[in-house]
């Protein structure tokens, strides 16, 4: 019997499932933590939880060489700017994680001064809800993105994919008007 009567998914896999296993295999998030969430963050990659397990061996210091940003906490008007620049100088491919309700929809703070939601400043992949979400909540969340990675298609395909995800967040307009808050 050779490789070409072999039953399909025996022996070989397709490109795409290869590509999809070694990059869910070797996220290395940039550290971006604003507020409480940073510090269940921090806590998701100490002794205790081990992130490395899940090949996230270090949080990256530069958005050169990382392709997971992780919002960790509220997003002010100020810090948003920043927030764009530091994905935009992220490599491809690139997921974005919301950890916390302040990062996912401003929280309690529902003010001039806190972006209602960072996916109207960049694309999200995954939202993780909490205040602050607990490490175990934030693995979890990120066995999630794994899912998602594995399936995401490669090549033309997830760049339109991407785009349209992201000029849909970034046209989105926030479920709320406020509107007599001095009244």
């Amino acid at each position: 019997m050779g490789v070409e009567e072999a039953p399909s998914g025996f022996l070989l896999t397709t490109i795409e499932d290869l590509a999809g296993y070694l990059r869910k295999a070797s996220l290395w998030p940039v550290t971006f933590g604003l507020a409480c969430c940073a510090i269940e963050m921090m806590a998701a990659g100490a002794s205790r939880f081990d992130l490395s397990r899940f090949g996230m061996e270090v949080f990256r210091a530069s958005p050169r060489q990382a392709d997971l940003m992780i919002v960790a906490g509220r997003v002010s008007q100020k810090m948003a700017p920043v927030v764009r620049q530091v994905y935009d100088q992220m490599s491809e491919p690139k997921w974005v994680l919301s950890m916390g309700v302040c990062a996912s929809s401003g929280g309690m703070f529902n003010n001039y001064a806190i972006v209602q939601g960072v996916d109207h400043v960049v694309p999200v992949d995954i939202y993780l809800p909490g205040c602050p979400p607990r490490p175990e909540m934030l693995i979890n969340a990120i066995l999630g993105l794994h899912d998602h990675i594995q399936s995401s298609p490669l090549g033309v395909n997830r760049l339109e994919a991407a785009r349209a995800a992201e000029a849909a967040a970034l046209e989105a307009t926030p479920t709320f008007e406020m509107k007599g808050l001095l009244r």
